[in-house]
C-alpha cells in the first residue's frame, strides 16, 4: 500500500510504502475500545472524597434527649440524616488505571492508525516554515488541503521542523504529537492526519 509524498505546498515528491502489518490491518473494535477507556481511566486523578459520619467534625452529645420530645431518636448531629452530617457511600480516593497487555495495545494502535488510511497525508517534512509564524502554517494546511481537527504527528526537535511547534500552537484545531507519543484517542478523535516520512518509519519500526 503506498502513499504520495508531499510537500507543505501540496506539491508531490514520490511515493512511500506503508507496511500492511501496521497500516493496513483490519480494525479491532473492541482492542480498540479498551485502549481508549484505558487512556482516558489512567488520566482520572481519582481525588474525589467526602466524609463519613465518622469523620465528620462535632456531634458528640445527643442533641436531645430519647424519650418525651415527640421527635425521633437521634443519637448524634452528625449522621447522614441531618444536613452537615456524613455521606453514606461517598467517593473515596481511588485509581482508576488499569493495565492492557503490550500486544494488545500495539494492535490498538495499528487498528487506529488502519481505520484512518484515508484521512492520513504523509508529508516530507516541515522545512518550509522557516519562522514562528500562525500564517505560514495555516497556509501549509491549506495546501495539504485538510480542514476540521488536524493531528500533525513529527518529530518537533528536529532541525526541519525547527518552528513547527511555534507556528502550530496558536490554531486551536490543530494538535502536534510526538511519534513516540502515538496515542488511540488523538487518532480516533482527528478529523485529518498528517505524518512525516521519518514519522512513518519510525512507528512502523516500532509496530511491526
Amino acid at each position: 500500500m503506498s502513499k504520495e509524498i508531499l510537500n507543505t505546498k501540496g506539491e508531490k515528491l514520490g511515493e512511500i510504502t506503508l507496511n500492511e502489518n501496521v497500516f493496513g490491518v483490519e480494525p479491532n473494535l473492541h482492542v480498540m475500545h479498551l485502549a481508549l477507556r484505558r487512556q482516558l481511566n489512567n488520566a482520572r486523578q481519582g481525588s474525589a472524597c467526602a466524609k463519613t459520619r465518622a469523620e465528620v467534625s462535632g456531634g458528640g452529645r445527643k442533641p436531645w434527649k430519647q424519650k418525651g420530645t415527640g421527635r425521633a431518636r437521634a443519637g448524634s448531629l452528625r449522621s447522614p440524616l441531618f444536613a452537615g452530617g456524613g455521606v453514606i457511600f461517598g467517593p473515596k480516593p481511588r485509581d482508576y488505571s488499569f493495565n492492557m497487555p503490550q500486544k494488545a495495545r500495539k494492535l490498538a494502535l495499528k487498528s487506529a492508525l488502519s481505520a484512518r488510511q484515508d484521512q492520513l497525508v504523509v508529508v516530507k517534512d516541515f522545512s518550509t516554515i522557516t519562522e514562528p509564524k500562525t500564517k505560514l502554517m495555516v497556509s501549509a494546511l491549506k495546501a495539504l488541503n485538510v480542514s476540521g481537527k488536524t493531528l500533525i504527528v513529527a518529530d518537533t526537535k528536529a532541525a526541519e521542523n525547527n518552528y513547527l511547534e511555534l507556528a502550530a500552537r496558536n490554531i486551536p484545531s490543530v494538535k502536534l504529537l510526538l511519534p513516540s507519543n502515538l496515542n488511540v484517542k488523538d487518532l480516533l478523535e482527528a478529523d485529518s492526519v498528517i505524518i512525516t516520512e521519518s514519522a512513518v518509519n519510525e512507528i512502523t519500526e516500532r509496530l511491526q
